[in-house]
């Protein structure tokens, strides 16, 4: 498999399937469903699991589109959650990924690849996808909050926002840093 031979597509809700399979029945970790950024730190562990699961199922029926589903034929492999800025609830009251300054921005929170598309280039494919797909909608910054462990074997679920590095060839830029492990990069994107 290589990243060329992944396709993405919006989670729709008549993809919501697809997710539910990729995501399992952890809510791809610990019954998050790619609520954490979305919510208050209080209703986020109220709502772990099925209701967090019906939250996002929610939002995707309401016409929404949270994020990208990416596929190695008919099978979901991985995913992005990604929006504008302001959707994302927990990114306002971070005191180290608080705003860097007053710009609308679309950010990238989010990866999930199932465990045997892993090191494949699939988040890197989701991020190019990411890039299209916020150019689409018109947004021309696209922010993302990676981490730079210090351990280049740290646990999937440590580094759910993606690496610096795959930012880095993908031509994020670094724009500020408040934590030694946790750059806020941009891409400024170009209208086509």
């Amino acid at each position: 498999m290589t990243a060329d031979s992944i396709s993405v597509y919006p989670l729709t809700a008549d993809r919501w399937d697809d997710l539910e399979r990729l995501f399992g029945p952890r809510g791809a970790c610990g019954g998050c469903w790619c609520m954490y950024w979305r919510l208050g730190h209080a209703i986020y562990e109220a709502q772990l699991g099925e209701t967090n699961r019906l939250h996002l199922q929610m939002i995707t029926a309401s016409g929404e589109e949270p994020g990208l589903l990416a596929y190695a034929g008919d099978q979901p492999v991985g995913w992005c959650a990604l929006a504008p800025r302001t959707t994302y609830l927990r990114l306002a009251k971070s005191r180290i990924l608080k705003p860097v300054d007053d710009q609308s921005v679309w950010s990238v929170v989010c990866f999930f690849v199932a465990r045997t598309h892993r090191r494949q280039g699939v988040t890197a494919r989701l991020l190019q996808a990411a890039i299209d797909y916020a150019r689409q909608q018109g947004a021309h910054i696209l922010e993302a909050y990676p981490v730079e462990p210090k351990d280049a074997n740290a646990p999937a679920p440590f580094i759910f926002p993606g690496v610096a590095s795959t930012f880095r060839q993908a031509g994020f830029v670094e724009v500020a840093r408040r934590s030694p492990t946790r750059p806020i990069m941009r891409y400024r994107i170009n209208p086509q």
